[in-house]
């Protein structure tokens, strides 16, 4: 009998896969990021919810980001990408209230520095038009563990201490993991991390705790904009890509989904985003595939590596006594 085409990729329900009967809908979080203002409420609402101990003053120098990345102690990572123009050649964005703003035109690299005026009431663009405008934009995201729904760190994890969820999501059990390190090279995103003080993994879990209790997860009950939204995976993907054909509409042509496709190298994620731009400005990978997703094959070629091996050995043997 044929093994299962989408056992390790490919569309599929996690949580029935994973044996839970009469399981809930899939729930996931859509990140919306051309409404994230950057203010950070996620972040410090998951460490207070969860108990993530703090990380520290460290001035990266990264704009206003000095958390730097998604870390042990930090489930959440809110990233400033600043750019003088973005590669839709003078494409507008939008702002918070869904009105268009463009962005700043190439300048000459001897230009010098620019006087961008005092700051005003009005949302950038909307006094002097957008053809005046001249100062840079952010792009900002709200990243966070993309909960996968093939999820090479459960694979490879040798104790049980990540497993999949009723809702579908990858949660760590801290007190028996070992330690090993072995889901944080597997993980597409690199998004699991050890704290240096114990070696234990820690992600985020989603709030488990919060989801069997019915209520929204911390970081998302925070968020003033909206820009974290959660819910049934499956309306949240229609809500998306409402909101992508919105924004096309309003002239923003670098709109995209990225992590919502099933049919993807993993998938599909149980956290999903609207970028403005290429993944890889973001961080992100562009084409993410499942780690253990080939293991298959590779152990039939050790097998038949493994066999030949000895069969040479054999031979040899033979030949030699003979």
């Amino acid at each position: 009998m044929l093994p299962d085409p989408n056992s390790l990729y490919g569309p599929l329900d996690p949580a029935p896969d994973a044996g839970y009967e009469n399981a809930p809908p899939r729930m996931g979080f859509f990140t919306d990021t051309s409404v994230c203002i950057g203010c950070k409420a996620c972040e410090v609402a998951c460490k207070e919810w969860n108990g993530v101990p703090e990380s520290g003053l460290d001035l990266l120098g990264m704009s206003y980001d000095n958390t730097g990345a998604l870390t042990a102690n930090s489930w959440r990572h809110v990233a400033f990408i600043e750019q003088p123009r973005p590669a839709g050649h003078g494409a507008p964005s939008a702002d918070v209230l869904g009105a268009p703003v463009d962005v700043k035109p190439e300048r000459p690299a001897d230009a010098g520095p620019q006087f961008l005026g005092m700051p005003g009431t009005q949302p950038p663009g909307r006094g002097t038009g957008v053809e005046e405008r001249t100062d840079f934009r952010w792009l900002m995201m709200s990243d966070v563990c993309k909960h996968c729904t093939h999820a090479a760190c459960l694979d490879v994890c040798p104790t049980g201490s990540l497993f999949r969820t009723e809702f579908g999501t990858v949660v760590v059990q801290e007190d028996i993991c070992n330690g090993c390190g072995y889901c944080i090279s597997a993980c597409p995103y690199g998004v699991i991390d050890q704290r240096k003080d114990d070696g234990r993994a820690w992600k985020c879990t989603l709030c488990y705790d919060r989801l069997g209790a019915g209520m929204t997860p911390a970081c998302a009950q925070a968020c003033p904009t909206e820009s974290i939204q959660y819910g049934p995976l499956d309306e949240l993907r229609e809500r998306a890509a409402a909101r992508v054909e919105t924004l096309h509409e309003r002239g923003v042509p670098e709109a995209r989904l990225y992590g919502h496709d099933p049919n993807d190298g993993v998938g599909g994620d149980g956290a999903f985003f609207l970028l403005l731009d290429e993944p890889e400005v973001y961080g992100l990978p562009p084409d993410p595939v499942v780690t253990t997703r080939d293991l298959p094959k590779m152990w039939k070629r050790a097998g038949l590596a493994a066999l030949a091996m000895a069969a040479a050995t054999v031979a040899a043997f033979v030949g030699g006594s003979s």
